[in-house]
């Protein structure tokens, strides 16, 4: 089944997502289908903050790089396409990505879309809307732009920062596309939302969160304690060094 097909049948595709070539193929190891970059994640570990602070060619050769660590499908968030979206959209394409998230932000942007559909190739667009993230307008705008997407050429919608089921279920219900919600504390299990008709789950920077966030736990004890048991991996060295043998 193709990435694309992926998103009609089945269960939800679930990404954890990644942001750089080893977590990449971690998460290749751990059992996942394909493999989906969180921008905020690339940003960091490149050391600039998320929000369309990346410079464009680094952000491909961290897709790039991610490409090649793995033999699954990979689909890239470009964020709001970095300035020019048809460039930025076949630079991806043609470092192997199999599809792309751009969002929108406060206002409707279907020319973004539109743009990355028209030189996409057999990409898959995935439209994230940012209702529930920045504005709070609701399901309604969420509905209406999710069509426009969809009308320009979108292939699904993301809807992060929804977590009410009720509300998920009337998303799916009334969006003519797979739908994809981000999880986390607080969302529905994944289950629950195959049971709402979800069809794709993805985590954003949660993953690469919680492991800075263990950088700075392990940091803090040896500097502080002169102990080393936050350090005490579960992966080895051998483990690690092993992933990328083949």
């Amino acid at each position: 089944m193709t990435f694309r097909e992926r998103h009609h049948g089945g269960a939800p595709l679930v990404l954890p997502n990644a942001w750089d070539a080893a977590s990449a193929r971690i998460i290749e190891r751990a059992g996942a289908e394909a493999i989906a970059t969180t921008s905020a994640g690339v940003a960091w570990s490149l050391g600039v903050p998320d929000g369309d602070r990346l410079d464009v060619d680094e952000a491909v050769a961290a897709v790039t790089r991610i490409v090649r660590a793995v033999d699954v499908p990979v689909t890239a968030d470009i964020e709001s396409g970095y300035g020019d979206v048809a460039r930025t959209v076949r630079l991806v394409r043609d470092a192997g990505a199999a599809g792309i998230n751009i969002e929108d932000g406060l206002v409707a942007a279907p020319e973004r879309i539109a743009a990355a559909r028209a030189v996409g190739g057999d990409l898959f667009v995935n439209a994230r809307i940012d209702t529930f993230l920045r504005s709070a307008v609701g399901v309604d705008e969420t509905v209406s732009r999710a069509k426009t997407y969809v009308d320009a050429g979108a292939d699904g919608v993301f809807v992060p920062g929804v977590y009410d089921p009720a509300v998920i279920a009337e998303l799916v219900s009334r969006i003519p596309a797979p739908l994809n919600v981000m999880a986390g504390p607080g969302a529905p299990s994944v289950s629950a939302l195959a049971e709402l008709g979800v069809r794709r789950v993805s985590v954003g920077p949660a993953i690469a969160a919680a492991a800075y966030s263990l950088v700075a736990a392990a940091a803090a004890e040896i500097l502080t304690e002169g102990t080393y048991g936050t350090s005490d991996a579960t992966l080895t060295y051998g483990d690690l060094d092993g992933y990328f043998a083949h």
